[in-house]
């Protein structure tokens, strides 16, 4: 199984995410590699919890406060308090361990 690290240092030396990952975490390697508008993009293809709160941290990142809260409705978690790397480093350890990185 995939750890956070594991995660991490995929973001750090592989040019894509893998195609077989859950599509909240591959949104989620994009917004580590800055790339907001694919990560925003993914979180858009599916309409799930775990894809509204990485869509949630996306739009924290931006500043966009009043949308980050609508998304953090509609996957069911409060706002985050933490930084948006920490947040985003909480999300990989939930869907790695939820989701076991391709499923």
């Amino acid at each position: 199984m995939m750890t956070v690290d594991d995660f991490i240092e995929h973001t750090k030396t592989r040019d894509k995410p893998e195609s077989t990952w859950f599509p909240p975490l591959r949104a989620l390697w994009y917004a580590e590699n800055g790339q907001w508008e694919k990560a925003h993009e993914v979180t858009q293809e599916v309409d799930i919890p775990a894809g509204a709160w990485v869509h949630a941290n996306l739009h924290r990142e931006e500043g966009d406060l009043p949308n980050a809260r609508y998304w953090y409705s509609r996957a069911g978690k409060p706002e985050s308090a933490a930084s948006v790397e920490a947040e985003r480093r909480e999300i990989a350890e939930h869907l790695l361990r939820d989701h076991s990185a391709g499923t």
